[in-house]
């Protein structure tokens, strides 16, 4: 009976499906027709991407688009180069309390990032970041997500290959560089989906830090775009939202099965 679904996980399966499909099924409908029909799900609606046009010129959103990929381009670069110097030495290296040291990297999955939130504005305004870029940035750079992961992953790279990389003469960067990174590639992939998606979805703690539209992403932008007292229609704000999610949709599309794939492995090891 291996492979069998039960009908009630099947119908749940759906159901969750549903509700999940449900309201980005109805901010298209509303993004694609006028205000008129945006609630009326009518066959004979005509279509438009004129909303789309008239978000893009109601708010900066190009402006918002270039500081939101520069902030998570800025956080993805910096966790994956120290989210792998850490798992490396995690998973390869032998020293005095490193498991004590991994207990504690594991401890900071425990801890939801708004506790921390009064701290790190504090230590943000010190530094004088307040109202750019690198201060929505800098509380994620380190992550322990990331680094258990990739953990996980360096832990079951075969030893005869490290050992033949230190054969050819390579050293412990010149492995990590040639052997582990390589071999590590889907969990980089799932890794960055995860990173990029939270990071482009992220609100509270981008609100709090910045005041200005050189440095807001998309996330506050579209908050201040959609508020009430600003006067937009439903469909605008729809359209406004579809244009925030559509590159996160496309890229989980992409690469949807080495999302998976990748978590799956991580799991068994």
């Amino acid at each position: 009976m291996r492979g069998r679904t039960h009908p009630v996980e099947a119908v749940a399966a759906w159901l969750l499906a549903l509700v999940w499909l449900a309201p980005l099924a109805y901010a298209f409908w509303s993004a694609l027709h006028p205000a008129a029909y945006a609630t009326s799900f009518s066959p004979s609606a005509p279509w438009t991407l004129e909303n789309f046009v008239r978000a893009w010129k109601q708010a900066p959103f190009a402006r918002y688009y270039l500081n939101t990929i520069v902030l998570v381009t800025f956080v993805l670069v910096g966790q994956l180069i120290l989210s792998t110097l850490a798992a490396y030495a995690f998973a390869r290296f032998k020293f005095r309390g490193s498991g004590i040291a991994f207990a504690l990297v594991l401890l900071q999955l425990m801890i939801m990032p708004d506790v921390l939130i009064v701290e790190n504005y504090r230590a943000i305004a010190k530094l004088g970041l307040l109202d750019t870029i690198p201060a929505i940035a800098l509380p994620y750079l380190a992550s322990a997500f990331g680094i258990f992961l990739l953990r996980q992953t360096f832990k079951g790279v075969p030893q005869e290959l490290v050992e033949a990389a230190r054969v050819e003469g390579a050293g412990p960067l010149g492995i990590l560089w040639r052997v582990y990174v390589p071999l590590a590639r889907s969990t980089y992939i799932a890794f960055s989906l995860v990173s990029v998606s939270y990071h482009w979805n992220n609100f509270l703690w981008p609100l709090i830090v910045t005041n200005s539209v050189e440095a807001r992403p998309l996330t506050v932008g579209l908050a201040v775009f959609g508020a009430p007292e600003t006067g937009v229609d439903w469909s605008v704000i729809t359209a406004a939202t579809v244009m925030t999610m559509a590159p996160l949709l496309i890229a989980f599309l992409l690469f949807q099965r080495q999302f998976v794939q990748s978590f799956m492995r991580a799991g068994i090891r």
